[in-house]
């Protein structure tokens, strides 16, 4: 059974610091580009950032440019997002999706990634909180 869990979330004052995991079960995440999203209450769901399965290339939100960092630890089926500079709009359920090999294209030609059509596999989402 494919499936993707991530972990990490929490709730931390503004200004402050996570990482959310995303472990991949069933199949060798290193085949995937793997992205990030988020949907805050009452609004949609959105891109945060993307890896090429081999961690090449990155794409990042507007938003969250120059604060988050996605990785990947191929080895161990892991993907990572580290987050600083947490404000109270980064509130949301984060999740991990693993995308389809137009993603890898994406990414390579700089076009758009944050399609959700582009992914296959999709976790269960894990709460961030920002909140003084």
């Amino acid at each position: 059974q494919l499936q993707l869990v991530e972990s990490g979330g929490g709730s931390v004052k503004p200004g402050g610091s996570l990482r959310l995991s995303c472990e991949a079960s069933g199949f060798a995440l290193s085949y995937y580009a793997i992205a990030w999203f988020r949907q805050a209450p009452g609004k949609e769901r959105e891109g945060v950032s993307a890896i090429s399965s081999s961690g090449g290339r990155t794409n990042y939100a507007d938003s969250v440019k120059g604060r988050f960092t996605i990785s990947r630890d191929n080895t161990n089926n892991l993907v990572y997002l580290e987050m600083n500079s947490l404000r109270e709009e980064d509130t949301a359920v984060y999740y991990c999706a693993a995308g389809t090999s137009r993603v890898e294209v994406a990414l390579n030609y700089d076009l758009p990634v944050f399609r959700q059509t582009l992914y296959d596999h999709w976790g269960q989402g894990t709460q961030v909180i920002v909140s003084s």
